[in-house]
């Protein structure tokens, strides 16, 4: 395609490849965007926000239950049972009906991605069941490539909002937190994520993110302070004491220094350790299959 043009709206599905074609997953480049002002609404970015919307209404509908244990409300699992029942549902709403046998697939992430209703507790775990969710939309070609921005800081964002309601909703524990030394007890992708979108920026810098003063005047437009705020709301104390990790990468020099950093860490401490892959279901979209040598 020429520079310059525009592939046809996501809502024109008509050539998209067929469910059953082997797909290829689109290249990552999320992380390495710095800018989030290209903006690209589309149709099936805009059902994916309104599917989100029903689970945090759904959340409203379900206050929690009143119980001796301060953490891990019961009324989670009622909430949880609801997604169960209607995840197919909804995620009909996003596939065009040309590939709605992808449908019982994909909805299985979605599912995955909200906590686990045995333990009620949610961790890094699940965001990356999230993330799948998203990378099989992207497989079927529901989602494109070139709406990575608003998947990232629309949708994900939103994805964020839904959680951070649900965990003080229900009071939800950690999964596998390693507590003062983790970098968050929920969160992972955000800060990878938010960190790309402060690159270069024009006064912004790591040392801010522990000035009270700067995250409140900024966090609205920026993934990562948004993520530092929700953790002060959620934690007592100073900041260094209770979040010892992210102290110590605010002297990191550069955000793309950081940014570079998050990316390691993600791989050492996420997508390599069993506890959290473990969980991790792989299908037709995402397979387990090796990677074949050239």
């Amino acid at each position: 395609m020429a520079e310059g043009e525009r592939q046809s709206p996501p809502d024109s599905l008509e050539d998209t490849p067929p469910a059953t074609q082997n797909f290829i997953i689109p290249k990552k480049e999320i992380h390495t965007v710095p800018d989030m002002g290209k903006w690209k609404r589309s149709q099936a970015i805009e059902k994916l926000v309104s599917l989100l919307n029903t689970l945090d209404r759904w959340i409203d509908e379900t206050p929690p239950v009143d119980q001796p244990s301060r953490f891990g409300n019961k009324a989670y699992r009622t909430w949880y049972a609801k997604l169960d029942q209607e995840a197919e549902d909804l995620v009909a709403t996003v596939v065009p009906a040309h590939l709605a046998a992808a449908v019982p697939e994909v909805s299985v992430y979605l599912k995955e991605s909200v906590g686990n209703s045995t333990r009620i507790d949610y961790g890094t775990g699940h965001e990356a069941a999230f993330a799948a969710f998203l990378c099989c939309l992207c497989k079927i070609g529901v989602l494109r490539v070139d709406d990575q921005i608003a998947i990232v800081f629309k949708v994900f964002n939103r994805y964020l909002e839904v959680m951070r309601k649900l965990q003080k909703t229900y009071r939800m524990e950690p999964a596998g937190s390693q507590g003062v030394w983790g970098l968050d007890d929920f969160q992972f992708l955000p800060f990878i994520w938010g960190s790309s979108q402060l690159i270069d920026h024009p006064f912004l810098e790591p040392r801010h993110f522990v000035d009270e003063k700067a995250v409140n005047e900024n966090h609205k437009d920026y993934m990562f302070l948004e993520c530092i705020l929700f953790i002060t709301e959620m934690k007592t104390g100073p900041f260094a004491e209770h979040s010892n990790q992210l102290w110590n990468i605010s002297a990191v020099p550069s955000w793309s220094k950081v940014n570079q950093g998050l990316i390691r860490m993600y791989k050492a401490e996420c997508l390599e350790k069993f506890p959290v892959i473990q969980h991790f279901k792989f299908g037709s979209l995402l397979p387990i299959h090796p990677v074949s040598s050239c």
